[in-house]
């Protein structure tokens, strides 16, 4: 498959993978190898960023994998930054996805917020990843402040629906000028396979994968899904018509043969 390129870095994989809500780190790591990411996300109130021996972290080959930090729990501006800040005090690359999230049962994104707080980071030399509702607007603001990509939602975080803001995520990616990645809501590889075949970029995973009762092999499943959406978009696919239109010769049937 073809390079991902974010910020200027390459990685070989289109699947970002989440860390959370795993029933062991056995299941994650099980979960992360699998995958074939190349970039995994850490929630940074999950872990003690400045103990290299945390329990979670010390399980995660950070030669293998960049470790990106999110800001998961920040309910706004002013907690996002702190929380990145925290990250690259404690030795994380200045990589950081940002997330804020102040509403408690769908865990939207606060657009103003995380727009804020965008722009601080970008000015901080950070690479910002914004999480974000399926806003075309507010994608091209994030594009211009300095955001290395847009991280637009399928669905609302963990429920598993799939794409569901298709045709906003469509636009995104059509004035899009950094990479597009698809985050949440994706429950199934079909789901991931349907944004990759859109032209997203990429797509990040969790839920799917830590709620399986074989981690492992559902993140080869997405792996898969991913790198043949990607290369049927490539490839170019067919445009829906109105009307049948065969795909054998229409002449040639047994009754004209005399």
């Amino acid at each position: 498959m073809d390079e991902l390129i974010i910020a200027g870095r390459k990685f070989r994989s289109r699947l970002l993978v989440g860390t959370g809500k795993f029933s062991s780190n056995q299941a994650m790591l099980e979960a992360m190898e699998a995958s074939g990411s190349d970039i995994v996300t850490v929630a940074l109130r999950r872990v003690d960023i400045d103990n290299r021996d945390d329990y979670m972290l010390k399980h995660i080959d950070r030669e293998k994998y960049l470790l990106l930090p999110n800001t998961s729990g920040a309910r706004d501006c002013e907690e996002a930054v702190r929380l990145a800040r925290l990250a690259r005090a404690a030795g994380c690359e200045p990589w950081i996805k940002l997330e804020v999230t102040p509403d408690p049962y769908y865990l939207l994104p606060d657009p103003i917020e995380t727009y804020k707080a965008a722009q601080i980071l970008v000015k901080d030399g950070f690479t910002v990843l914004p999480y974000i509702n399926a806003d075309p607007i507010l994608a091209k603001h994030l594009q211009e402040v300095g955001c290395a990509t847009v991280m637009p939602l399928g669905a609302p975080i963990g429920t598993n629906k799939g794409v569901r803001t298709r045709d906003n995520i469509a636009i995104i990616i059509e004035q899009a000028h950094v990479p597009v990645v698809v985050d949440a809501g994706l429950g199934a590889p079909s789901h991931a396979a349907e944004a990759m075949e859109m032209g997203a970029d990429a797509v990040l995973v969790n839920t799917a994968l830590a709620v399986s009762p074989n981690p492992g092999m559902m993140a080869a499943a997405f792996k898969k899904g991913v790198e043949a959406g990607r290369e049927a978009f490539l490839a170019g696919l067919g445009k829906p018509r109105k009307f049948a239109e065969a795909s054998s010769p229409l002449t040639g049937f047994l009754r004209e043969v005399k």
